[in-house]
């Protein structure tokens, strides 16, 4: 039984061998498997499509400077490396099931980390839940806390998995925008122009709206929720009975002075809101989940101090974002300062209004067809900003490509040196 089960296991994932992450399930498997009746589940209807697997493959093909995905590519911090070591070369037992809930040492180092930080006293094995990355734990939550029927507020610009999840869970997305003042006359935009609308957000309530998803600092924008945007989320979640549900990944990625708050640290929000942070993010290390108790712990003994990583990442990274801000001027983009985060969304309505016929199908968003020009023509990868917006919202906002800035020397200068290039060029 056991090598049947293997052989159709291998024979259901080869196709998705050498495939990026996000690729279509469906495809894939009916590349191999073929059933007269319908294979997906029908929660799965109209959400297979990744927009990610086309930009990325573009990137491969092209030779770009991936400046599109949300990764670092220089080392994790030494700690961290070798608390992996450690983890993986000690105790023989580390291999094998822990509790279900998490490691119990980092469990226990997150409730003391993060009881100080919120004003808590947590319980590591009541208020502490590891998963595999943020994204396992937004899944969970959704899957979780999302009934059949319920609503679930969205604020755009959105990470393009809140909307997907809520369906699969059953759940109805009501889409509120962030909504951009105009930026004082000579200077850069900036991501706190984007503000929500009080009455707006208050019109999205009803009483079948189940939970409201915060992000901050937000993806794509950069934008810090201030504590009084936050205080107006939260009496609103509370007046209606609803569930916050707050993805603070970057939490520790936060410029020139802004100062990150946890909703749930505001009165009477305790009880309502789901905390959801990533080790990836944290200590840089996007690709494994290993040693995070060690790393916390070296980070406690330095907290708020100028040894402190959760220091040291967000000004070598302020230093970053800084310099792709003047390198993108340089060929007439226009960047928005974010306060935190990984990324930055620049505005392309000059390069709209002169070349608005870029290849590309009849109702394909103009930021899609302007990433795909820019990674053939310019050899630099950009994330179209339309991606993070609800269907209905798109073309509103189809003049905004995201990039990343956390980026090694390297890729900043090989970015520095195209846009030399791009910039010798004739412009439109």
């Amino acid at each position: 039984m056991l090598r049947s089960t293997a052989a159709i296991s291998v024979h259901l994932a080869c196709p998705l061998w050498g495939r990026k992450a996000g690729a279509s399930l469906t495809r894939c498997l009916h590349q191999s498997l073929t059933m007269a009746k319908q294979l997906q589940a029908r929660r799965l209807d109209g959400i297979d499509h990744n927009p990610w697997v086309e930009f990325i493959k573009l990137s491969s093909e092209y030779d770009a400077v991936n400046l599109g995905q949300g990764f670092p590519d220089f080392s994790p911090p030494d700690f961290a490396v070798q608390a992996f070591q450690q983890a993986t070369s000690g105790d023989f037992m580390l291999n094998q099931y822990t509790m279900a809930f998490g490691y119990p040492p980092l469990t226990k180092i997150l409730a003391s980390f993060f009881g100080k930080l919120l004003g808590q006293e947590l319980d590591p094995l009541k208020n502490v839940l590891v998963t595999v990355g943020a994204y396992g734990a937004l899944f969970s939550a959704f899957q979780a806390l999302v009934d059949e029927g319920d609503e679930v507020i969205i604020i755009e610009p959105a990470f393009d998995c809140y909307e997907p999840m809520t369906l699969m869970a059953g759940g109805h997305p009501v889409f509120v925008p962030l909504r951009q003042s105009p930026a004082p006359k000579g200077q850069l935009e900036s991501s706190n122009d984007w503000q929500l609308d009080p009455t707006e957000l208050a019109s999205k309530f009803t009483p079948r709206t189940k939970a409201l998803v915060l992000n901050t600092p937000n993806n794509p924008l950069g934008k810090v929720f201030s504590k009084m945007e936050l205080e107006l989320v939260a009496d609103l979640c509370q007046q209606h009975d609803v569930l916050c549900i707050s993805d603070e990944v970057y939490q520790w990625l936060v410029y020139d002075g802004h100062q990150h708050v946890s909703i749930a640290s505001l009165p009477d929000m305790w009880g309502r809101t789901l905390t959801i942070g990533s080790a990836g993010k944290t200590f840089s290390a996007t690709g494994w989940k290993a040693a995070v108790a060690q790393c916390f712990e070296r980070e406690q003994q330095h907290f708020g101090q100028p040894s402190s990583y959760f220091l040291q990442l967000p000004q070598a990274m302020q230093l970053n974002r800084d310099h792709m801000i003047r390198s993108l001027q340089s060929v007439g983009l226009k960047p928005l300062i974010p306060q935190g985060g990984y990324f930055l969304i620049v505005d392309i309505s000059d390069f709209k209004s002169k070349m608005p016929d870029l290849p590309g199908a009849v109702d394909e968003p103009y930021d899609r067809r302007f990433v795909k020009w820019m990674i053939k023509n310019k050899g630099l990868v950009a994330i179209p900003a339309s991606i993070f917006f609800s269907q209905p919202h798109q073309k509103e906002f189809d003049h905004y490509v995201r990039f990343c800035f956390v980026k090694d020397e390297a890729t900043l200068q090989a970015m520095d040196g195209r846009l030399q290039k791009w910039k010798g060029e004739p412009q439109p």
